[in-house]
């Protein structure tokens, strides 16, 4: 199992998180936010390759990309077509489909579904490249439980955040791990071999059966006890547009407890904050203690305000670090102290 992510666009600007997930037998790539020229660097092929797109909110810096990422896609087939996002998405996204001249679309085909995340309801539409995209069918509802899909390899859970809207958090999780544990298989005096497999393959429970080891007939139940050790996944959380308050941060903290990897938002200085409280956004300490508080195992920082640049991203950094040393910028940003030169001879 492998999660691989990279953050789009530059710091001061437009920011999403592109997630490829690679189970071994199958990969998925999924796309979190679409905001203004984040989609630049990448390719036709693999826009397409995409297999979902999930919004925070429907802010335009997060969604101002969406016309290049649709004109790539609005008639794929083969490859479910799903957008997801808070309430109100397929509302806004209905605009966006028909903001465009369709008069070459009858013998097209494209099937689009549309996902409302509200905090009760979870009711997706779908919309139809050959009828222009001009009704929003009804495709499904369910009640919410914070899990938004579960596939072979990885899941996928939101939380609502407090953006003056929802502003929807995700996290995808691959599944906890089970291995044998090489000291105790050799402190039993066991060899590795091909009865292994179906002490992976056995159920949870206790099944009663037993297996020949060696020449040796052993319980199943016991050697499952005694051998397998299971370890979490690896998991990567996208946080971003919103306000933590003291009394959320216990909440969301649980929420994202034991996360491997955060990409969050941190929006303003800490000096600033009377202003990210204004605006529901995040401050560098904010964001670090929220990190801390999780135990999550890394910290990137996103989404900074464009009143910020050069000397004063670096400082955003170090507050950050006093309380999460290890929080870092994606690498790509590359931001580092600015050169100064030597003063003059006078």
């Amino acid at each position: 199992m492998s999660l691989r992510h990279e953050v789009l666009g530059l710091p001061g600007h437009d920011n999403a998180l592109w997630l490829t997930v690679d189970s071994g037998h199958d990969t998925a790539r999924l796309l979190f936010d679409c905001g203004d020229g984040c989609l630049a660097g990448k390719s036709f092929a693999e826009i397409q390759s995409l297999d979902g797109l999930f919004f925070s909110h429907l802010h335009m810096d997060h969604v101002g990309g969406f016309d290049s990422f649709f004109r790539c896609v609005f008639d794929r087939r083969g490859r479910g077509n799903h957008i997801w996002g808070p309430p109100d998405t397929a509302r806004i996204l209905e605009h966006r489909f028909q903001g465009f001249l369709w008069n070459l679309y009858e013998e097209l085909e494209g099937s689009w579904l549309v996902t409302d995340i509200g905090t009760d309801v979870v009711r997706t539409s779908r919309f139809e490249l050959h009828e222009g995209f001009s009704i929003a069918h009804p495709a499904g509802e369910e009640p919410f439980t914070g899990t938004l899909l579960v596939r072979e390899g990885f899941s996928i859970e939101t939380m609502h955040l407090d953006h003056r809207t929802a502003s929807m958090g995700y996290r995808v999780r691959e599944p906890a791990r089970v291995n044998v544990d090489e000291a105790r298989l050799a402190a039993a005096g066991l060899r590795p071999g091909p009865w292994m497999k179906a002490l992976k393959d056995l159920a949870a429970g206790e099944t009663g059966e037993t297996i020949d080891v060696d020449g040796r007939t052993l319980s199943l139940d016991a050697l499952r006890r005694d051998l397998l050790r299971e370890t979490p996944g690896a998991s990567i959380a996208y946080l971003t547009d919103f306000r933590l308050s003291e009394e959320a941060l216990p909440a969301v903290a649980a929420w994202l407890a034991g996360t491997t990897t955060l990409v969050c938002e941190s929006s303003y200085r800490h000096a600033d904050a009377d202003v990210a409280i204004r605006h529901r956004h995040m401050t560098t300490r904010l964001t670090a203690t929220l990190a801390r508080e999780a135990g999550v195992g890394a910290l990137e920082l996103i989404h900074l305000s464009d009143r910020y640049s050069g000397e004063e991203w670096l400082a955003m950094l170090a507050e950050a670090r006093e309380v999460f040393p290890s929080a870092t910028f994606p690498p790509h940003w590359r931001i580092a102290p600015t050169r100064r030169d030597p003063p003059s001879p006078e």
